[in-house]
């Protein structure tokens, strides 16, 4: 049985966001090894998601962020279940993160449910045009990853966390790190983004 170290500990907590005992239980469950850990935590960790995401969330902040030299600016809503969670400079930094996103990546909304089917709808029409020729089957399909791509464009939730350098996690992915780390269920209600001349 391997021993398990603080800096294995440490990796684990920063990979997973999970709490210190969660991942001290998760590498002992799985002899030191880190990816069968991972595996024990993201199931545990998805049933609390899970759990936490049917409640309540009416405390949190409004973050203001203003890009280098003046050009983009942001303003975000985040909401979590308690005051003090909205204090801690973890719900701080989650709210700085997600600011930069908005100012570098510009997503007009939210989630998915929050696109217009009239954007859609032509977004379809354009991909299946582009197809012409090629068997339904197949156009279906390509659509379908084109509207995906489109999603995460568009979508905060959907994009790649611009600084994840390898560009895998998403920010809703981030979302639910912090809500395994905090406890609490968090949610993005809205965000506004300011360019200059636009």
């Amino acid at each position: 049985m391997a021993t398990v170290t603080t800096s294995m500990i440490s990796e684990l907590r920063e990979k997973t966001g999970a709490g210190l005992l969660d991942v001290k239980k998760a590498l002992d469950e799985a002899q030191g090894n880190i990816e069968e850990a991972t595996t024990i935590l993201r199931k545990k960790l998805g049933n609390k998601i899970d759990k936490l995401a049917s409640r309540a969330t009416k405390e949190g902040l409004v973050h203001s962020y203003i890009h280098v030299g003046g050009k983009v600016g942001v303003l975000v809503e985040i909401n979590c279940e308690t005051d003090f969670v909205a204090r801690n400079d973890d719900f701080k930094a989650l709210c700085q993160d997600v600011s930069l996103q908005i100012a570098a990546a510009a997503p007009t909304v939210v989630r998915r449910e929050d696109v217009p089917e009239a954007d859609l709808a032509k977004e379809r029409e354009i991909a299946t045009a582009q197809m012409a020729g090629k068997p339904p089957a197949a156009v279906q399909k390509i659509v379908e990853g084109k509207l995906e791509k489109y999603y995460s464009q568009v979508c905060l939730l959907d994009q790649p966390f611009v600084k994840d350098p390898e560009g895998k996690k998403t920010i809703k992915d981030i979302l639910s790190e912090k809500v395994g780390k905090l406890g609490e269920n968090i949610s993005i209600r809205r965000f506004v983004r300011f360019q200059l001349g636009a």
